[in-house]
């Protein structure tokens, strides 16, 4: 294939042409999306793990089949092997997601250990599989004090690094012991409202993405690599 006159850096062979067409809604999918969610806290009471569970019972309310993962017994990084029974449950449900809810406190200014333990657990490439890529992803957290936005700010870092797709919305609640009843039902609110509005829109970017990650995370950068590989081993047979 000829070169691309006012483009001579790039290798025309592996350069897609997106169009309409590539984006037309994947079939075979009637499944229910199915919605993975982290939360940061192991304390009896948890307003993560209260959150949490209130915006799976929203997204269930859309027809979204949800799992919520228990971090309790979760080693930290590093100190087991990749066979444990709670890592090999975390990336099974991984896989298994089409899209992810995180929701941690906000600890130090930052997200707490519980929380990013969970995902540090969650590697980029498990072989030529990649178990975040593409999903989408709703941040939220809990403050213990004034409303503060360090923690679903770090999440979207985090979840860009992992190679998902964030949603514009996210979640802070402040003062969350105020939230909640004894029975760890949230109070009707704005707050709560806001995670209602959530929860909304991460059910319709997960319906509108899901069948179409493959193609829409297919990178230019990738495929160019895999086709200088391939011309490389070639002649190093010859």
């Amino acid at each position: 294939m000829e070169k691309i006159t006012d483009l001579p850096n790039i290798n025309p062979a592996q350069l897609d042409m997106p169009t309409m067409e590539q984006l037309n809604a994947a079939a075979g999918l009637h499944h229910p999306p199915r919605i993975l969610m982290l939360y940061g806290s192991l304390r009896e009471r948890s307003f993560s793990r209260y959150l949490t569970e209130e915006a799976a019972r929203i997204l269930e309310h859309f027809g979204a089949e949800v799992r919520i993962f228990n971090p309790m017994e979760l080693p930290m990084v590093g100190s087991v092997s990749e066979d444990h029974p709670k890592v090999i449950e975390l990336r099974a449900l991984c896989l298994w997601s089409e899209g992810q809810v995180w929701c941690s406190p906000e600890r130090h200014g930052t997200v707490t250990a519980v929380m990013k333990n969970q995902i540090d657990w969650i590697p980029l490439e498990m072989g030529a599989i990649r178990p975040s890529q593409g999903r989408t992803l709703a941040v939220m957290q809990v403050c213990g004090g004034s409303q503060s936005f360090n923690v679903v700010n770090t999440l979207r870092l985090l979840g860009r690094w992992m190679r998902m797709f964030t949603i514009p919305n996210q979640s802070s609640v402040p003062m969350a012991y105020n939230e909640f009843d004894e029975a760890g039902r949230m109070r009707p609110s704005g707050y709560y409202d806001r995670v209602v509005d959530v929860m909304e829109e991460l059910f319709k970017m997960t319906l509108l993405l899901r069948g179409r990650a493959d193609y829409l995370t297919d990178r230019y950068s990738e495929r160019n690599e895999r086709s200088m590989k391939a011309i490389t081993q070639t002649i190093q047979k010859i």
